[in-house]
Formats: C-alpha cells, sequence, structure tokens
C-alpha cells in the first residue's frame, strides 16, 4: 500500500448498498467497475440499476487499474485546512472499458506536469483500517 497523500482531516467519502463492492475492491487493493449480469454494461460510479437494459441484477469486474487523464483541474485553494496545495483533482479514463471515467486525485506529480491524455496508474491510500481510496499516479 501506499503513504498517506491527504489529512486525516478529509471527509470519508459516502457508502451506499451500491457502491459498497467498490470499496470492498479497494480495501483488497483491487479497482473495479459495476457491471450488469443481465446485458454485460458497464458503469461508474455504481447506480441501482442498468442504465441501458434496466436490469437490476449486477455484479463487478476488476480493471487494470490504469488509464488516461480526460480531464483535470488543480485546486490552489483547499476546502479543508491542511490539505496539501495545490493538489489534482482528474477524471480518469479507464483502460479495458466502456469509456468509464473516475474522478480521483493526480499524486506523486506536481500538478504543473499534469496533462490531458497522461497515462496513470492506480495506487491505494490507506485512510483507515476500514477504509482505502484509490487514487492514480503517473504511469510507471
Amino acid at each position: 500500500m501506499t503513504d498517506r497523500y491527504f489529512p486525516d482531516l478529509m471527509p470519508s467519502p459516502g457508502i451506499s448498498r451500491e457502491s459498497l463492492p467498490w470499496w470492498e475492491a479497494a480495501l483488497e487493493g483491487r479497482l473495479v467497475v459495476q457491471s450488469c449480469t443481465a446485458c454485460k454494461a458497464e458503469r461508474h460510479p455504481p447506480a441501482p440499476c442498468c442504465n441501458r437494459c434496466g436490469s437490476y441484477d449486477q455484479g463487478v469486474r476488476d480493471t487494470a487499474g490504469t488509464g488516461v487523464v480526460y480531464t483535470f483541474t488543480v485546486v490552489h485553494k483547499p476546502l479543508i485546512p491542511g490539505m496539501p496545495e495545490p493538489y489534482v483533482v482528474a477524471s480518469i479514463e479507464l483502460d479495458g472499458t466502456e469509456g468509464l471515467r473516475v474522478v480521483s486525485n493526480l499524486v506523486e506529480i506536481d500538478p504543473s506536469e499534469v496533462r490531458i491524455g497522461l497515462e496513470v496508474e492506480v495506487v491505494f491510500e490507506h485512510m483507515s483500517e476500514e477504509l482505502v481510496v484509490p487514487r492514480f499516479r503517473p504511469k510507471s
């Protein structure tokens, strides 16, 4: 696992019945997407039913944990005291999916070096014993 990138004051994400498998996979060091068991359509963020066929039958599928920066912003005025600044929030288009994107932070990079199309890979930040948050860094 990795170093901490953000302070303890960082709010914990909301976990729903639909997103629980995603968080459980992150705890195991896996990045997954939700997959409809009826029509195989993938989606992210997790949702109660398939937006293609309407089925409520769902599972998850492992991803490669890699992708490219689709778009990003550099935050210079953090909303939480103690946040490192500046920091990067990016939309990552995941490799091997139907163009699914995950919004996350880019870490281990100077914000001035971030660009659209940058190849990245997932890293997992341990926020607590029960919470691991996927972040992304430049692909090595």
